[in-house]
């Protein structure tokens, strides 16, 4: 009967859980900014006395950059879990914006019967890290222990260079290997309805370059006689996919899997439509294939998008050149196996297939990520499920998303280690911007579900 009395103890002890988070989010630790290096080790010194407060061995180990707040409250023969957060947060500005100073944490209404936390780091990634280590403070208390082995690692350069912790990670990767990673720095599906994000899209850029002419040349002498770049690059960009929507490169969809019956059809289930995804943007249609529902399209296929192309003059007023160059800018999001070293491969040689004999095209590129998915057979996502449900009410959501949590990728590159990112921000938390915020409830049923997590996991 641990859990329920741990739950119990949670609502009992909320106010001083909240205390405790008003103590962190009162640090000003903005991590890219170098006038606040004091601050933010500061911060992880806080974090490290509170980890050590619990139990855990704990200490600041220094990175090269802002240092890395480890933790590790060890039980051999039990299932080793690695916990991962960050304790830096995003710059303040424009700070006349802020109804309030920004690391003065406050409890606001911001409708009837629903209030919030307010304050940089409220949500991102503060308020999420303080709902885990709640769930671990009241499990311990009240049963002696938790029913897991448990690392914590909480960074400080998340919102910055996040130039330091891959290093750091693998020089210390045996120390860091577990069973299953958490990372609590997302969102719900809706206030009512939990998500675990499962996956996370692989990413690849390339530069493409085509050359003609040795210079400009005067349209009036040389037009419908010389190559002109930009509509040689115009119809290869026009031809990157097909009349139903599939992307053209060859061998492109090597290493894409179909998405099972059931998860396609909890998709389903959940009604989102092109007016309610596109409406708010201005937009009615979906494009991609054809065959392909718009949360398929989301989540489980590929992309490819121009993100930017240019040549010639395109000041003011007219200048009729031919331009003797043109560029183009081309990102693909990648889904479950497929290799970024091939794609970028076939994707070359097929613009170069597309390039007419006296032009020349070159790329600019470098190497891309693979995507990250956790299987849908995966006892832990099962278990991290039934959980949640359990506290909410509702199944949660599975779902994936772009890729911007890119620890997650160094570790099933490092560690091979599958991540559930679990988190209970909000839509309207405002991350990243002025009030910003963290739902009281977020934070109160937040530690609720950990620590029912915690439970499963250990089981």
């Amino acid at each position: 009967m641990s859990l329920p009395a741990t739950l119990a103890r949670l609502d009992r002890d909320f106010d001083q859980s909240l205390e405790r988070l008003f103590a962190l989010l009162r640090y000003p630790s903005i991590g890219a900014d170098s006038a606040f290096d004091k601050q933010t080790r500061a911060c992880a010194e806080h974090l490290v006395e509170d980890l050590k407060s619990m139990g855990f061995e704990a200490s600041a180990r220094e990175t090269g950059g802002h240092p890395c707040v480890v933790g590790h409250r060890r039980r051999p023969g039990k299932p080793h879990v690695l916990f991962y957060g960050h304790y830096d947060v995003q710059p303040v500005d424009p700070l006349e914006l802020w109804e309030t100073p920004p690391f003065e944490p406050r409890i606001a209404e911001i409708e009837p019967g629903r209030k919030a936390i307010v304050a940089r780091g409220a949500c991102d990634d503060k308020g999420q890290v303080m709902t885990f280590l709640e769930a671990c403070r009241a499990m311990i208390a009240e049963t002696g222990d938790l029913p897991i082995s448990l690392s914590v690692m909480i960074e400080g350069e998340e919102e910055s260079s996040f130039a330091n912790l891959p290093v750091f990670l693998q020089a210390n990767a045996e120390e860091f290997k577990a069973d299953i990673c958490l990372v609590c720095d997302t969102g719900m599906w809706d206030r009512q309805v939990p998500q675990i994000t499962s996956s996370l899209r692989g990413i690849l850029f390339e530069e493409v370059i085509v050359k003609a002419a040795n210079r400009d040349l005067h349209s009036g002498s040389y037009g419908g006689t010389a190559q002109n770049p930009i509509h040689i690059l115009s119809r290869v960009i026009a031809a990157l996919h097909d009349a139903n929507g599939r992307i053209a490169v060859p061998n492109f969809y090597d290493g894409v899997h179909e998405t099972g019956a059931n998860r396609k059809a909890a998709w389903d289930a959940l009604g989102l439509t092109e007016e309610d995804f596109l409406g708010p943007i201005g937009l009615k249609y979906a494009i991609g294939e054809k065959d392909r529902s718009l949360i398929e399209k989301m989540q489980s296929r590929p992309t490819c998008d121009c993100n930017g192309i240019w040549g010639g003059y395109t000041g003011e007023g007219s200048k009729t050149v031919i331009a003797s160059e043109a560029r183009a800018k081309v990102s693909f999001r990648l889904v479950h196996d497929q290799d970024p070293a091939e794609i970028q491969k076939n994707f070359r040689a097929y613009v170069r297939s597309l390039i007419p004999a006296d032009c020349s095209v070159d790329f600019v590129g470098k190497e891309g990520n693979r995507a990250v998915q956790v299987r849908e057979d995966s006892p832990e996502l099962a278990k991290a499920s039934a959980a949640l449900k359990d506290e909410w009410g509702h199944e949660p959501v599975i779902l994936g998303t772009g890729g911007s949590i890119p620890i997650v990728g160094e570790f099933k590159k490092v560690l091979g280690l599958d991540a559930l990112m679990i988190g209970f921000g909000q839509e309207d938390d405002r991350v990243h911007s002025p009030n910003e915020k963290y739902d009281l409830d977020s934070f109160r049923k937040g530690q609720r579900s950990w620590a029912r997590i915690i439970t499963a996991l250990g089981k």
